[in-house]
Formats: structure tokens, sequence, C-alpha cells
């Protein structure tokens, strides 16, 4: 291999034609064949499906006419082709390391550690097992210091000028951990330039970390050196008014950026990707998955620095962009998992396996777990107990497997956090077993033990106690319940036809699934209509105008305008939503629902608008410009209406917009002053770019506080805006021709929509996702799908990777034939039913009906598919001839009576 100069003589020279429909162009359609570009380590690739050698033995040609000695076979270091028709480049990041910047003494003081080493450290599986402690000497720190932005927003110690987005939300949670860790013994401070805060419920999260007492410190600190006692580093900081601060620490936390992996780096240059000039993958803001390659496809922080949750949104945007090359071969290489036949446990006595969790520290820092495990072995009908540190870890779900074999067990009972994350894990492997998944009953002794008892180690165990003899009590009582399998309608509704529906919406109609967009205007676009260009400069209008195009000529989708569902049913794979049109009504059926209703800017009283004409918000200022004679001045004032009591959230876009803004009108009126008020500059990203670049060209940024708002009053010539200026330490008086207003994002009415399809909203409206991190773009309600500004406020590029998420995760239900719905339903026993509809009238998803039965008259029927096993019926019946499955009456009072 070493050898390999690329010369493709090993390809010609090939006998083996490969024919693939789906190559990208990759190959020279042999079965050897030099990758493009010729790059070194990938010199040569074999493709070992098609090769003679490994189909038949023999031939091996292209070893015998290499000119370099680069090919044997019998070398086991040969680099082997795969056949795929498309590439999703998830290859991620390393964080910086700040080794070379001598100001942070990293490296020289133990107690200076690095965000990724304090996490460590904070980890119940890490070297201290969750205890925080010193390096240098193992106690307990008193104080605790984070630096923000260590290899990030830097271009004089490195050259990382962008923010990498997730630093101030880690330290905020490193900080809050440490101090439910230590108690109120210690003192955290975190120094920050901005506060970067700007995703779904992170400014709430930002303001219980000060209410319980976390200190945030706008500083950068400029030196740092070896402290009076051993260990100690003492710091020294400018306050924002100019004040020279030393303060010492026992443990100083670097927070550190991101960057793309060396490695990461490599393989996209291998690729011939094209890389921006921090290497991150090069994307657009319209197709913010695609890479400059046709058929590879990008998703996480190797296409730029985010969170968890959009990582998560573009994995699965990029698995819906490949979805949509592959469809004409779906399901052709699909292979079921075969799970072994099920074991009849009906005439067996119960025996019972208890496995009880550590959970790290998260229980077993709080809890006695050895006492709980020996406890539990007394319980009747126990055979088997076990401890672990993780049960959820893959060794441990393979040892219940073999446990389960061993001792012949047909309960199992799970001791460890909650149902709602670790359930279906749990239930896989009792049936990788033998076992049917509904002989599996789980204790939260995490949740409601030693979370909520952390400051009684006594309480924790005895209450786990409790929880564990509840449960073995039920599970004695479990029975097996058979899977319920229903047909599936390939189509999908999409209500919303701004940019995030009608995306969506594409994504799979070009995949072959037929969708009805719901637009209850008289036009598609949302607000999309009013924005003229993205942060990057892409003409807004010209993509909208595409887009509509694309939608109305595609066979695929049918567009309802001045539509709205007023009634819906069903479940997922067979809903049925009926549509208003005006005075006309439509029944449509789908097997899948995505919402995107959209969000707007909010209208306010504040600062003159709508009282003087000077004072517009949001994109009015870009035609007002126009109107004015002689432009000399304009103030953008951000966070109007958000992050304060009303809505306390950040409304995300607001910064990038009016530094864009004022940018542009900065290099149109270079004599102009530009003026924006800030609380915190969140312009994350490489959004932070533009920033450097806003104030290259002479905008002017000053901050304030939101108990020192700016006030605006009219005078003879324009407006007067006074602000306290924190670096001087005075108010300052601007005169003005415009204010613009970056007004607070807030989702369109949707309490209807929730309404009909049971869907969760927040307190300020927004949805809500079933889980923040793991299913960001889902329901708990299987079969719809979330994306755009009905979630939360996003920009534009975001939007569409969540669009192209949804539609991802909606194609994982259309493409199927059948879907399995929960059989955790009720059941109507109909020699006790007396027909009375109480149960019809109470059920809220019309999972009963009354039919008539031959000789008894009007019997009550369940709905197996449209229940929710919610158990509103059996509660109402008052013949009680209603059970629930899995929850019966016996099981629920075994549990019980087991407490008391």
């Amino acid at each position: 291999m070493e050898t390999c100069i690329g010369c493709g003589t090993c390809a010609e020279k090939c006998p083996a034609k490969v024919e693939n429909e789906y190559d990208m162009g990759l190959s020279k359609r042999k079965a050897i064949y030099v990758p493009y570009p010729q790059a070194v380590p990938l010199k040569y690739a074999i493709d070992r499906d098609h090769c003679i050698y490994f189909k038949k033995g023999k031939c091996r040609a292209c070893e015998k006419f290499c000119p370099t000695n680069a090919i044997n076979f019998d070398d086991a270091e040969e680099v082997f082709a795969l056949n795929v028709g498309a590439v999703v480049f998830t290859a991620g990041l390393q964080t910086f390391d700040p080794s070379p910047l001598k100001t942070y003494l990293y490296g020289k003081n133990p107690n200076v550690l690095t965000s990724l080493e304090f996490e460590r450290i904070l980890s119940a599986g890490g070297p201290t097992a969750g205890h925080v402690i010193r390096p240098s000497d193992g106690k307990t720190p008193g104080k605790i210091a984070w630096l923000q932005c260590v290899g990030s927003r830097d271009v004089n110690q490195c050259n990382n000028a962008y923010c990498s987005s997730v630093c101030c939300m880690y330290a905020i949670k490193e900080a809050s951990i440490a101090t439910e860790h230590i108690g109120g013994g210690l003192q955290t401070t975190i120094f920050f330039i901005d506060i970067r805060t700007p995703g779904k419920d992170f400014e709430k999260y930002y303001e219980r970390a000060k209410a319980q007492g976390i200190r945030f410190v706008r500083s950068k600190v400029h030196t740092m050196a070896e402290g009076d006692t051993p260990g100690s580093i003492r710091l020294k900081y400018a306050s924002e008014s100019g004040e020279l601060i030393e303060e010492t620490f026992d443990m100083v936390v670097l927070s550190v950026g991101m960057e793309p992996s060396s490695s990461a780096v490599r393989t996209a240059e291998a690729l011939d990707l094209q890389l921006n000039e921090y290497r991150f993958v090069q994307t657009s803001d319209t197709a913010s998955v695609a890479t400059s390659r046709p058929g590879m496809y990008v998703a996480g922080a190797i296409q730029g620095c985010k969170d968890i949750p959009q990582s998560v949104m573009e994995a699965s945007a990029a698995a819906c962009a490949a979805g949509t090359a592959l469809s004409p071969g779906r399901g052709t290489l699909v292979r079921e998992k075969e799970f072994p036949e099920e074991r009849a446990v009906d005439a067996e006595r119960p025996r019972i396996g208890v496995f009880v969790c550590n959970c790290g520290t998260n229980i077993g820092g709080f809890a006695d777990v050895p006492s709980i495990v020996e406890y539990a072995k007394t319980l009747p009908n126990v055979v088997c107990v076990e401890e672990n540190l993780f049960t959820c870890s893959q060794d441990t779900q393979e040892k219940i497997v073999e446990l389960i074999r061993e001792h012949s067990l047909n309960r199992i009972v799970v001791a460890a956090c909650t149902p709602r994350t670790h359930e279906p894990l749990f239930q896989e492997t009792i049936r990788n077993a033998g076992l049917n998944p509904y002989l599996f009953e789980m204790a939260n002794i995490r949740n409601q033990c030693t979370w909520v008892h952390s400051n009684s180690r006594e309480e924790a165990t005895e209450k786990s106690k409790d929880l564990v003899r509840m449960a073995v009590a039920r599970a004695s009582l479990l029975e097996p319940i058979a899977k319920i399998d229903v047909e599936v309608n390939k189509s999908a509704l999409v209500i919303g036809g701004g940019v995030a529906g009608m995306t969506a919406a594409l994504g799979l109609a070009d995949q072959g699934f037929p969708c009805t967009i719901l637009e209850k205007s008289s036009v598609l676009g949302g607000s999309a209509r009013e924005v003229t260009e993205t942060w990057k400069g892409t003409d807004i209008q010209e993509y909208l105008a595409g887009l509509i195009e694309r939608v109305q000529k595609h066979p695929n989708i049918k567009v309802m305008l001045n539509a709205q569902p007023i009634e819906a049913s069903g479940f997922v794979g067979n809903f049925e939503t009926t549509i208003s049109m005006g005075e006309a009504t439509e029944i449509v059926r789908h097997g899948a629902v995505i919402v995107a209703t959209g969000g707007r800017a909010t209208e306010t009283e504040e600062y003159l608008y709508g009282r003087s004409p000077r004072v517009t918000k949001w994109h009015e200022i870009e035609s007002k410009v126009d109107d004015l004679k002689d432009f000399r001045s304009a103030v953008f004032i951000q966070c109007v209406g958000s992050r304060d009591e009303t809505r306390p959230y950040c409304s995300r876009i607001c910064c990038t917009t009016s530094v864009s803004q004022a940018t542009r009108l900065k290099e149109r009126y270079p004599q102009a002053d530009i003026f924006i008020l800030y609380r915190d500059m969140r312009t994350f990203g490489e959004r932070e770019l533009l920033y450097r670049k806003a104030r290259e060209k002479g905008v002017i940024f000053v901050r304030y506080a939101r108990e020192h708002k700016p006030r605006v009053s009219e005078t003879e010539d324009g407006l007067e805006v006074v602000v306290f200026d924190p670096v001087i330490q005075r108010e300052i008086a601007i005169r003005a021709d415009l204010v613009n207003l970056a007004t607070a994002i807030a989702p369109n009415e949707t309490h209807d929509i929730s309404a009909f399809y049971k869907l969760p909203l927040n307190e300020e409206g927004f949805f809500m996702e079933a889980h923040a991190k793991l299913r960001p773009v889902d329901f708990a309600s299987e079969g719809i799908f979330l994306c755009g500004l009905a979630h939360y406020p996003k920009p534009l590029d975001e939007s569409i990777s969540q669009a192209l998420a949804a539609a991802g995760r909606a194609a994982t239900v259309l493409s199927k034939d059948s879907i399995a719905v929960s059989p955790l339903v009720s059941r109507v026993d109909q020699e006790k039913c007396i027909g009375c509809g109480l149960c019809e009238e109470v059920c809220s998803f019309g999972a009963i009906t009354l039919e008539e039965v031959e000789g008894k008259g009007l019997r009550a029927k369940n709905i197996s598919a449209s229940c929710k096993g919610c158990g509103l019926c059996a509660a109402s019946c008052p013949q009680h001839a209603i059970e629930m499955l899995h929850f019966k009456d016996e099981q629920i009072l075994a549990s019980l009576s087991a407490v008391a």
C-alpha cells in the first residue's frame, strides 16, 4: 500500500466488471480501483463483492501487473471497498488543545482542567467515581472558576474566530452539577464575554443557574498565576467598568471550543469534500446537509459547531436526503432482526430476576445499593438478584439474557432510572432471551428515590426497597401480551405551507410518498415572505419562488390553500383529518402527520412602536430607509419582548438578523452611525464572523441590562435613544433617524391543532417534542412529527434541516406495509357490559364504540389501534366490564398491597 503511486494500472488490468446502479462515480467499475481524488492513504481499494480472488480464488491480475509491487493479497493491510449509493459523513470533532496557550497554566497546574476533563470527574464512571475533588491533593474544592471562549472567538492566540456554540451551556451545566455534588459550600463562577443560551429552554436553565447561586462575571481573564496556597490559582481580570480585580480559586475549568478532528479532515479531503476556512464541511443555507459532492451528505459538528439536538436533527435530515437518492432501491437489502421463539410461561410459577442499577453515582451515590440487593433476595418468587454499575450497558444486557436462560427466569424487574427512556431497551433484551416483552417491570429508584431524597441516604434506601417490593409483587401477576400490527396508509399530511412545511413535503414526495399540504392563508411561503436574505447573503425570495414552483408542480403533492383541520382521529399509519375550506369540507386519510405551523414576529407597544413612523421592527427597516432623503443614524434594539417575564426565552435569530441588517446599512451608508443595543450578543457558530465584520465596518455595540432598558423619545428632527453604558458607567444619548426593534418570535396559534391530535404545548405555546435530545422532531404520539418555528425560533437553514428530519422520521413509518402499535389497550367483557355508553363518551381517542350484539343489545367494543391505554374507560365503567391489559386491577392492587 505504501508504495502505491495511484497510477491506475491495477484497475485497467482487472477483468471483473462492476455493475452498480447506485455507483456515485468513485470507481472505474472494476473490482479494484483508485478512488477519486488519488490521495494518500487511499491509493487503491478492492471491492470484495466483485473481486474474482475473493469470490472464486485465483486471478490476482492486479497484483501481477502493479509496477511498484504495492498489492499483496497475502498482506492483511489491504483497503477494501463498500458498494453504496450514498454516504453520510458524521466524523465529529475534537476539543481545542489549550497546551500551547501559556496564559492558562494548563499542563503546569494539575487543578487547571479542560471542560471535557472536568466532565469525566463529574461522571460516575470517571476517575473519581463522580466525586468532585482536586487532582493535586484529592481535596474537595471550595471555589471553582470556568473560563469561557478558550479556543473560540479568538484570532490572537488561535485561528478559531467562530463561536463553538455549546460551551456556555455545558459550563452552566457543569457548574450546576458540581454545586449539587458538593453542596452549599462550593462557590462557582463563570467568566464570560456573552452568555449564549439561544436554544429551546436554555434561557430558563441559565436563569435557574443564577437562582442556584452560580456567579456570572462578564470579563475575559487576562492573567493566571500560582496562588499562595499549594495548587490554587490566582486570576486577574477587569470588571465591565474597568476595575482591576484579583481572585484565587481552588480549581479552574477551561471551556474549550470545538474543532474538526484531524482524522475527519483527512477523510473529507480523501472524499474530495469542499471545506471552509476553518476546515468544517462546506454547505449552503438552503441545503445544509448536502456537501459539494452529489450523493454525499453531512451531519453533526463536522459541518459546524452545534449541540446534540441539532446534531440529531441533522442526522435524520441527512438520512432523508440519502433516502431520497436511494428510494428506487428501498427495501432490497433489508434484513429483519430475528428473535428466538417466544417461550410459553403461562403454566410456570413466577421465577423473577431482579437487577438493581447503581446508575454510576446517580443511585449508588445516594442509596445503599448492596442493601437493596440483599433485600430483594428475600422477596417472594425472586430467584436471581444482580447489582450492576450501569444496567443499560451492552455487557449487562448480554448478562441479563444469559441469566434468564441459566435460571429459567420468566419475569424481570429492573430497579434503575425512568421507564420513559429505558423500558423499550430492557423489553428488547428479554425478548432476545425468548420472553414476551411485557413480562417486565421497572422500579424508578433514581427519579423517585435518590434524586428526591439526595440528602438522606437512609430514606432513599428504604424507599427504594419499597419500590422494588411493589415491582416484584406486580411482576408476579404479569401476563404475556400479543403484539398488534396495523396496515399503513403510505401518505402524509403536512400542516403549514411555509419553508419548513414545503421542504418536509418535498422530502417525502421525492421518495414517492403522496403528501397533502394544508395552508391556512391564500399563498404558500409563510414568514419567509418577509425576509430578503440569509446572514450568508442567500436571496431568500429567489429560493422561495423556486421552492413554491417545485411544490406546485410535484405530482405527489396536493396543496390546499385557505384550509384548516377541524377534526382529527386515528393512530400511527391510519389518521383521518377533516379539512375546512370555507364552506366546503374534505376528509383526508393519511399515515403520518408533520406539524409545521410556523411562527411570527410579535407586536409591541414599547419604544414608540405604532406611534412614531420612525420606529420599525424586524424587516420593516429595509424599506423604510429608502423613504429617507438624508439617512444619518439608526439604532437597533434587541430582546424586545423576549428574555423577560412574559416570554422567558431567547428568540435565537434576532442578534444575527440585526447584525446582518446593520452591516448592510453600514456598507450602503458608510458615513451613517449604526448602533446595536443588546443584552448578550448571540451570534453563535460561524455567525460570530458576521459580528466581527460588523465591528470592523464601524457598527457600534452598546450593552444594556434588563433593569436599565433604553428609552426612546421623539425630537424635532427624529428620535433620541438614551441608554446606560456599563463600560463608561453613564447614560448616553443617541440621535436616530430610525429605531428598529427585534421583537420576540412567537408560535402561530395552534391550540386547536394541539387539541385535535393531542399534542402538548409548553408555557410559551411552542409544541413539545418527545425528547429534547433523543427525539427532537418526534411527538410522544407515534406517527406525528414537528419542524420549523412551531417547535422553536430558528434560522432558515435549521428550519430546512428540521423539516428534512421530520420527513425522514415520517418515512420510517410510511415505508412499511404494516406497523406495530402498543398492545397496552382496554379489553371489554361484553358479558358484564350493559351498553350504557359512558366509556364511548369519555374516550378522547374514539377508541371505543357501541355495536349491536345479537341477543344482548348495544355493547362496547374496543378499537385497539386507536386506543392509547389511558384507562379512562376502565375507571369510568360502573360495571367493571373493562380492564387494561398490563394494568389489570389485580396487578395494581398487588403493587399497592405490597407497600401497605
